[in-house]
């Protein structure tokens, strides 16, 4: 797995570099202190995965990670930075970065969450989509994955409750099913959208995708 660290910090660089360096899977091939410089190492490079910070001089994390993926759609973009701000996850999902996660991520979730994102999951630090969700945008929920006109009324009632960041048991209790009702309907609306699991869903509704 080959990766590009994109971080203004070299201090950051150096530490991720040398972490990462012990496992065995993983090449970090690049580094760059701002989003031009990524630009750059990745049209050289062409690395799997760039770890990309938000704030950077120059050209930011969201620009970079927009040109990125408009550029490269194959190279995979993992947020990771100190940054817990809602804004700044939504426009980074938004730009087509695969994850958010923040520096104070342990190093074995950090690896399991570069190789899940390369297998095609998304990857939020545990209990920051939920901040997120909780207290969505009014225009959250009015962006809608592919395929949502193949669900049932029920079926987006359902996906909105998720949007709102309520388990199975809340979504049951709110619809008066049964819970495992809504296991069920969510295992079919995940496949009728082509998604993995609950958290794609989520993230795919914050993308507006």
């Amino acid at each position: 797995m080959e990766i590009i660290l994109a971080d203004d910090q070299d201090l950051i660089r150096r530490g991720l570099k040398a972490l990462l360096k012990t496992d065995r899977e993983i090449s970090v091939v690049g580094e760059a202190g701002n989003g031009e410089e990524c630009l750059a190492l990745t049209q050289k490079l062409q690395p799997d995965l760039i770890l990309m910070d938000i704030r950077m001089p120059i050209m930011d994390g969201v620009a970079a990670t927009k040109e990125v993926r408009a550029q490269f759609p194959q190279v995979k973009v993992l947020i990771l930075t100190t940054f817990n701000d809602r804004d700044y996850v939504q426009k980074a999902l938004r730009a087509g970065a695969s994850g958010y996660l923040l520096k104070d991520t342990p190093f074995d979730e950090l690896t399991q969450a570069i190789r899940l994102v390369l297998k095609g999951y998304s990857q939020i630090a545990p209990g920051l989509l939920d901040c997120i969700l909780h207290s969505p945008s009014p225009e959250i929920l009015r962006q809608v994955p592919a395929g949502w006109e193949h669900l049932t009324p029920r079926d987006r009632e359902i996906v909105e409750l998720v949007a709102q960041g309520l388990s199975n048991r809340e979504i049951a209790g709110t619809l008066f099913l049964s819970e495992k009702t809504v296991k069920n309907r969510l295992t079919n609306i995940l496949s009728c959208l082509g998604l993995r699991d609950r958290t794609q869903l989520a993230v795919s509704l914050l993308k507006g995708s």
